[in-house]
Protein backbone atom coordinates (compact mmCIF):
# COMPACT_ATOMS: atom_id res chain seq x y z
CA UNK A 1 0.00 0.00 0.00
CA UNK A 2 1.46 3.46 -1.26
CA UNK A 3 1.81 6.13 1.19
CA UNK A 4 -0.90 7.93 -0.68
CA UNK A 5 -3.34 4.98 -0.58
CA UNK A 6 -2.69 5.18 3.30
CA UNK A 7 -3.61 8.75 3.41
CA UNK A 8 -6.84 8.44 1.62
CA UNK A 9 -8.28 5.50 3.55
CA UNK A 10 -7.46 7.43 7.02
CA UNK A 11 -10.75 9.96 5.06
CA UNK A 12 -12.66 6.86 4.00
CA UNK A 13 -16.20 6.14 5.70
CA UNK A 14 -16.06 3.02 7.23
CA UNK A 15 -18.70 0.74 8.02
CA UNK A 16 -19.95 0.06 12.03
CA UNK A 17 -19.18 -3.78 10.61
CA UNK A 18 -15.31 -2.96 9.10
CA UNK A 19 -14.93 -0.40 12.71
CA UNK A 20 -15.66 -3.48 14.77
CA UNK A 21 -13.76 -6.20 12.57
CA UNK A 22 -10.51 -4.34 12.25
CA UNK A 23 -10.14 -2.53 15.95
CA UNK A 24 -11.22 -5.50 17.49
CA UNK A 25 -8.89 -8.02 15.87
CA UNK A 26 -5.82 -4.87 16.25
CA UNK A 27 -6.52 -4.45 20.56
CA UNK A 28 -5.65 -8.71 20.15
CA UNK A 29 -2.77 -7.83 18.44
CA UNK A 30 -1.69 -5.39 20.37
CA UNK A 31 -2.52 -7.88 23.88
CA UNK A 32 -0.66 -10.66 22.59
CA UNK A 33 2.49 -8.40 21.59
CA UNK A 34 2.56 -7.34 25.48
CA UNK A 35 1.54 -10.68 26.96
CA UNK A 36 4.46 -12.34 24.70
CA UNK A 37 6.74 -9.26 25.95
CA UNK A 38 6.28 -9.66 29.41
CA UNK A 39 6.79 -13.11 29.82
CA UNK A 40 9.88 -13.32 27.83
CA UNK A 41 11.72 -10.29 29.33
CA UNK A 42 10.50 -10.76 33.59
CA UNK A 43 12.63 -13.76 33.39
CA UNK A 44 15.81 -12.30 31.99
CA UNK A 45 16.84 -10.06 35.49
CA UNK A 46 18.86 -6.64 35.15
CA UNK A 47 19.23 -5.51 31.72
CA UNK A 48 20.72 -1.91 29.99
CA UNK A 49 19.48 -0.96 26.78
CA UNK A 50 21.46 0.64 24.09
CA UNK A 51 20.12 2.34 21.43
CA UNK A 52 21.59 3.81 17.80
CA UNK A 53 21.39 4.22 14.70
CA UNK A 54 20.81 1.20 11.98
CA UNK A 55 22.99 2.80 9.72
CA UNK A 56 25.86 2.59 11.24
CA UNK A 57 28.52 0.48 9.65
CA UNK A 58 30.73 -2.06 11.30
CA UNK A 59 34.00 -0.47 10.64
CA UNK A 60 32.43 2.92 12.46
CA UNK A 61 34.22 3.86 15.79
CA UNK A 62 30.72 4.16 17.17
CA UNK A 63 30.40 0.42 16.24
CA UNK A 64 33.36 -0.81 17.72
CA UNK A 65 32.74 1.41 21.06
CA UNK A 66 28.98 0.15 21.75
CA UNK A 67 30.48 -3.54 20.80
CA UNK A 68 32.95 -2.71 23.81
CA UNK A 69 30.31 -1.49 26.27
CA UNK A 70 27.75 -4.44 25.60
CA UNK A 71 31.09 -6.69 26.79
CA UNK A 72 32.10 -4.77 29.84
CA UNK A 73 28.70 -5.30 30.16
CA UNK A 74 27.60 -8.59 29.35
CA UNK A 75 31.27 -9.00 31.53
CA UNK A 76 29.61 -7.89 34.50
CA UNK A 77 26.56 -10.50 34.33
CA UNK A 78 24.02 -7.87 33.03
CA UNK A 79 21.71 -8.68 30.18
CA UNK A 80 21.84 -6.33 26.99
CA UNK A 81 18.36 -5.19 25.17
CA UNK A 82 18.76 -3.80 21.63
CA UNK A 83 16.56 -2.50 18.76
CA UNK A 84 17.80 -6.26 17.37
CA UNK A 85 18.24 -4.85 13.77
CA UNK A 86 21.60 -4.18 12.14
CA UNK A 87 24.07 -1.49 13.31
CA UNK A 88 24.31 -0.08 16.67
CA UNK A 89 21.83 -2.70 17.68
CA UNK A 90 23.70 -5.15 15.98
CA UNK A 91 26.79 -4.40 17.64
CA UNK A 92 25.30 -3.78 21.46
CA UNK A 93 24.06 -7.92 20.60
CA UNK A 94 27.65 -8.65 19.39
CA UNK A 95 29.22 -7.67 22.24
CA UNK A 96 26.70 -9.02 24.73
CA UNK A 97 27.19 -12.42 22.14
CA UNK A 98 31.56 -12.29 22.66
CA UNK A 99 31.10 -11.83 26.46
CA UNK A 100 28.72 -14.76 26.68
CA UNK A 101 25.87 -12.57 28.35
CA UNK A 102 22.13 -12.70 28.18
CA UNK A 103 21.78 -10.90 24.06
CA UNK A 104 18.38 -9.42 23.61
CA UNK A 105 16.66 -7.88 20.07
CA UNK A 106 13.39 -6.39 20.23
CA UNK A 107 12.76 -6.03 16.54
CA UNK A 108 10.35 -4.19 14.66
CA UNK A 109 8.88 -5.12 11.20
CA UNK A 110 9.76 -2.20 8.91
CA UNK A 111 9.66 -1.71 5.22
CA UNK A 112 13.52 -1.38 4.73
CA UNK A 113 16.60 -1.26 7.53
CA UNK A 114 15.00 -3.64 9.88
CA UNK A 115 16.07 -7.07 10.10
CA UNK A 116 17.25 -8.80 12.88
CA UNK A 117 20.35 -9.69 13.60
CA UNK A 118 22.73 -13.19 14.20
CA UNK A 119 23.88 -12.49 17.63
CA UNK A 120 20.72 -12.57 19.21
CA UNK A 121 20.05 -15.45 21.51
CA UNK A 122 17.42 -18.08 19.80
CA UNK A 123 15.07 -17.80 22.62
CA UNK A 124 15.35 -13.90 22.89
CA UNK A 125 14.45 -12.21 19.75
CA UNK A 126 10.85 -11.06 19.75
CA UNK A 127 9.50 -9.69 16.96
CA UNK A 128 6.51 -6.28 17.11
CA UNK A 129 4.27 -4.91 15.06
CA UNK A 130 4.01 -2.05 16.82
CA UNK A 131 6.39 0.81 18.20
CA UNK A 132 4.68 1.88 21.23
CA UNK A 133 4.48 -1.74 22.40
CA UNK A 134 8.08 -2.44 21.64
CA UNK A 135 8.81 0.88 23.62
CA UNK A 136 6.94 -0.34 26.74
CA UNK A 137 9.23 -3.02 26.67
CA UNK A 138 12.77 -1.17 26.75
CA UNK A 139 11.19 1.50 29.33
CA UNK A 140 9.37 -1.54 31.30
CA UNK A 141 12.43 -4.16 31.47
CA UNK A 142 15.94 -1.59 31.36
CA UNK A 143 17.58 -0.49 34.34
CA UNK A 144 19.96 1.81 32.11
CA UNK A 145 19.74 3.37 28.79
CA UNK A 146 23.12 3.86 26.67
CA UNK A 147 22.20 6.22 23.73
CA UNK A 148 24.89 5.87 20.95
CA UNK A 149 24.71 8.29 18.11
CA UNK A 150 21.84 7.77 16.15
CA UNK A 151 18.48 9.48 13.70
CA UNK A 152 15.04 10.11 14.43
CA UNK A 153 14.05 6.72 16.03
CA UNK A 154 16.97 7.16 18.83
CA UNK A 155 16.19 10.38 19.28
CA UNK A 156 12.28 8.72 19.76
CA UNK A 157 13.81 6.25 22.49
CA UNK A 158 16.20 8.94 24.37
CA UNK A 159 13.22 11.45 24.94
CA UNK A 160 11.00 8.70 25.84
CA UNK A 161 13.34 7.76 28.53
CA UNK A 162 13.97 10.92 30.00
CA UNK A 163 10.52 12.16 30.22
CA UNK A 164 8.97 8.94 32.11
CA UNK A 165 11.84 10.27 34.23
CA UNK A 166 11.38 13.12 34.38
CA UNK A 167 7.61 13.04 34.92
CA UNK A 168 8.83 10.10 37.80
CA UNK A 169 6.59 7.33 35.64
CA UNK A 170 9.85 5.59 35.89
CA UNK A 171 12.58 5.60 38.45
CA UNK A 172 15.82 7.69 37.52
CA UNK A 173 17.54 4.61 35.96
CA UNK A 174 20.72 6.33 33.98
CA UNK A 175 20.81 7.46 30.90
CA UNK A 176 24.10 7.79 29.27
CA UNK A 177 24.97 9.57 25.83
CA UNK A 178 27.72 8.35 23.98
CA UNK A 179 29.88 11.05 21.58
CA UNK A 180 30.23 14.28 22.87
CA UNK A 181 30.76 15.15 18.89
CA UNK A 182 27.91 13.93 18.12
CA UNK A 183 25.53 15.20 20.97
CA UNK A 184 26.91 18.25 22.11
CA UNK A 185 24.90 20.41 19.66
CA UNK A 186 22.16 18.93 20.63
CA UNK A 187 22.75 19.44 24.08
CA UNK A 188 23.62 22.60 23.69
CA UNK A 189 20.41 23.83 22.45
CA UNK A 190 18.60 21.64 25.20
CA UNK A 191 20.12 24.31 27.66
CA UNK A 192 20.24 27.56 25.61
CA UNK A 193 16.78 27.47 24.30
CA UNK A 194 14.47 24.58 26.15
CA UNK A 195 16.10 25.63 29.39
CA UNK A 196 16.30 29.33 28.78
CA UNK A 197 12.53 29.54 28.15
CA UNK A 198 11.80 27.54 31.39
CA UNK A 199 10.38 25.14 29.56
CA UNK A 200 12.42 22.92 31.41
CA UNK A 201 14.23 22.72 34.85
CA UNK A 202 17.68 23.01 35.42
CA UNK A 203 17.33 20.11 37.64
CA UNK A 204 16.23 18.04 34.06
CA UNK A 205 19.86 18.58 32.67
CA UNK A 206 21.22 16.09 36.25
CA UNK A 207 18.77 13.43 34.02
CA UNK A 208 21.36 11.79 31.61
CA UNK A 209 25.28 12.32 31.37
CA UNK A 210 27.35 12.88 28.34
CA UNK A 211 30.74 10.61 27.82
CA UNK A 212 32.99 9.62 25.22
CA UNK A 213 34.51 6.36 26.24
CA UNK A 214 32.93 2.72 26.42
CA UNK A 215 34.70 2.43 30.24
CA UNK A 216 33.18 5.96 31.10
CA UNK A 217 29.81 5.03 30.30
CA UNK A 218 29.51 1.50 32.09
CA UNK A 219 31.73 3.19 34.81
CA UNK A 220 28.60 4.92 35.37
CA UNK A 221 26.17 2.01 34.83
CA UNK A 222 28.34 0.36 37.74
CA UNK A 223 28.23 2.96 39.82
CA UNK A 224 24.52 2.67 39.64
CA UNK A 225 23.84 -0.68 40.60
CA UNK A 226 26.33 -1.11 42.97
CA UNK A 227 23.97 1.81 45.31
CA UNK A 228 21.28 0.07 45.06
CA UNK A 229 22.89 -3.89 45.01
CA UNK A 230 20.91 -4.52 42.06
CA UNK A 231 22.28 -8.46 41.19
CA UNK A 232 23.28 -9.30 37.67
CA UNK A 233 22.59 -12.39 35.75
CA UNK A 234 25.54 -14.64 37.14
Amino acid sequence: MTGETRIRNSFANKTWQEIKVKDSWQIFKIMSEFVDGFEKLAKIGPCVSIFGSARTPETHHYYEMAVEIAKLLAEKGYGVISGGGPGIMEAANKGAYLAGGKSVGLNIELPFEQFHNKYIDRDKIMEFNYFFVRKVMFMKYSQGYIVMPGGFGTMDELFEAITLIQTGKIARFPIILVGSDYWGGLLEWVEKTMLSNAYIASEDLKLFRLVDSAEEAVEHIFRFYDKYLLKPNF
